[in-house]
């Protein structure tokens, strides 16, 4: 995404069932960047990855086996890729109309709370619409209990 117009970076950690571990937004894409997420991920999860897919960029390599160790299995096929791609889709829609961003900490500050509430809303287990819908009512009622009680 731009920032200022500059490029910025997106860095999504998703679990096997599609749900968003973590996600951080950084100014440059190299080994750095990506050590600071592994680690920032490993600290969130409490536990090393046994499989990290990722795409074909040369900076995580060398990342992974440095946070993860040198068991873990480093998976670059661009199609098993593609669950983490299309998990940008949410935010992509909802920031175009936006026009972009100022700074990189607000990005960061909206791509954290939007990844995180579109995460706690996300309804795939619901056999029916009014399933869904009635999640979805039950889990917005809760969420604004819990805001108004603080």
């Amino acid at each position: 995404m731009k920032v200022s117009g500059r490029w910025c970076y997106l860095y999504r950690a998703i679990d096997r069932d599609g749900q968003l571990l973590d996600s951080m937004l950084s100014e440059h894409r190299d080994r750095s960047a990506a050590r600071r997420f592994l680690r920032r991920l490993v600290e969130v999860s409490g536990r090393r990855p046994l499989r990290v897919t990722t795409d074909h960029h040369g900076s995580y390599p060398k990342a992974i086996r440095w946070i993860c160790g040198r068991k873990a299995i480093h998976r670059r096929d661009r199609y098993l890729n593609n669950r983490t791609e299309q998990s940008h889709r949410p935010l992509k829609q909802r920031y175009y109309p936006m026009l972009g961003f100022a700074n990189i900490e607000s990005a960061s500050r909206f791509c954290t709370a939007f990844d995180e509430v579109h995460n706690y809303f996300r309804i795939d287990n619901a056999p029916t619409s009014l399933a869904r819908r009635e999640l979805f009512m039950f889990r917005w009622r809760e969420l604004i209990g819990s805001l108004s009680a603080a």
